[in-house]
């Protein structure tokens, strides 16, 4: 019977179209965009004379912008289609940054911000439903080298905003990565996959799904993201204050975990069409418990930031396995699917500093590190779920 289903499917496209140049593109603007606001959040603080509070509160904002707009982004994909809502999302996204770096007082700020969260987090969940139509089109994982390319956009983006904002000014940076994310668009354009529904589904009310899977996915995705986003923005602290590194040593935890992670991101699709989604989510799991356990039993700085790298190493394709298997879910449409788990996901990168910060205040920053990989058992549970990401290649749902 496999041998029938196999020979009616069409082969596996080259590793390289013009439709995964595109959305990889996307990628690449999102992250891009991404990375060069964060050099600009000081001089944003300080023009708007924010207090810490305050500014805490304006990037909550930002963060309830992308909550709120992702789940009308699934639907507008589930009406329209990704490409659609992939353009339209990136065209809204593009004077962001011009926005924020213009805004006269607080509250003007703080609609610049929603927007500009909203939009960065809808253009999200479009651009990864157009990568599951790409993966589905050219039977090959994709996702993860997508990830990585977004990785890479915010390398880029942080990087040359810091030296342009330095040299010229926060205004002239602005301009000109806003420029950089307008060329780059042009250039995908007329090459991104148009996966218009068919006539009928456009006629369907779209809802919340009734249906489990997808809330587990999104566990998933929640569970994989909590223990990135302590790393991110725990971990040169826990590095300083716990382990007593230097200011530059305290640095290189963010840089090996940062480092692995976009290494395998880029490998992570030939991992994956090898081994299957289940497998190498099992994998990577394992990688990052072990590397979360490492950096909080750590006895030195510089075991702690092997342990981070090891967190590289497993995250990396966590979250994309995830993604994938949610735009592949049976009987359910890519957008609604996705836009429950990049919700759930992101919410947890949200949440999770805040609260991670409170419990370490009190305990501690090594025992929430040992504390973490209990939310990573969860996805190992739940790791057979990543058996629906493997419908790219031909394998059954």
């Amino acid at each position: 019977m496999d041998n029938h289903v196999n020979a009616t499917l069409p082969a596996r496209s080259g590793y390289i179209t013009r439709n995964r140049t595109a959305v990889s593109l996307l990628f690449l603007i999102n992250g891009f965009t991404v990375g060069s606001w964060a050099p600009k959040i000081p001089e944003f603080a300080e023009r708007l004379e924010l207090s810490k509070f305050q500014l805490g509160l304006m990037i909550l904002v930002l963060g309830i912008g992308s909550l709120t707009l992702m789940p009308i982004a699934g639907a507008q994909i589930a009406r329209h289609g990704s490409r659609v809502v992939s353009l339209a999302m990136a065209v809204c996204l593009l004077p962001g940054l011009l926005a924020l770096t213009l805004a006269p007082n607080v509250v003007t700020a703080a609609i610049a911000i929603f927007l500009f969260g909203g939009f960065m987090g809808a253009m999200d969940v479009a651009m990864n439903a157009n990568a599951v139509a790409v993966e589905q089109s050219m039977r090959r994982a994709i996702m993860s080298s997508c990830h990585a390319f977004w990785s890479f956009g915010g390398l880029i983006g942080a990087g040359l905003g810091g030296l342009l904002i330095a040299n010229f000014g926060v205004f002239s940076h602005a301009v000109v990565a806003t420029a950089l994310a307008a060329i780059t668009l042009a250039v995908a354009w007329n090459m991104i996959l148009a996966d218009q529904p068919h006539p009928d589904t456009k006629k369907e009310k779209t809802r919340l799904p009734m249906v489990p899977l997808p809330w587990l996915l999104g566990l998933v995705a929640l569970f994989s993201m909590m223990p990135e986003g302590a790393v991110l923005d725990w971990g040169a602290l826990y590095l300083r204050e716990e382990l007593g590194a230097s200011v530059a040593l305290s640095g290189f935890g963010f840089a090996a975990f940062s480092l692995t992670m976009a290494a395998m991101r880029f490998a992570g699709d030939l991992v994956r069409d090898r081994l299957g989604g289940v497998r190498t989510l099992r994998i990577c799991t394992l990688f990052a418990i072990a590397g979360m356990l490492l950096a909080g039993f750590a006895p030195t700085p510089e075991i702690a930031i092997l342990g981070f790298a090891f967190c590289g190493i497993g995250i990396s394709n966590m979250v994309p396995i995830a993604f994938s298997a949610a735009g592949n879910i049976p009987h359910l449409k890519a957008g609604i699917g996705l836009s429950v788990v990049t919700t759930m996901g992101y919410s947890g990168m949200l949440v999770a500093p805040s609260a991670i910060g409170f419990v370490a205040e009190h305990v501690g920053f090594s025992v929430v590190f040992i504390a973490l990989p209990a939310l990573l058992l969860v996805v190992l549970a739940l790791s057979n779920l990543a058996r629906y990401a493997d419908g790219i290649s031909g394998g059954g749902h």
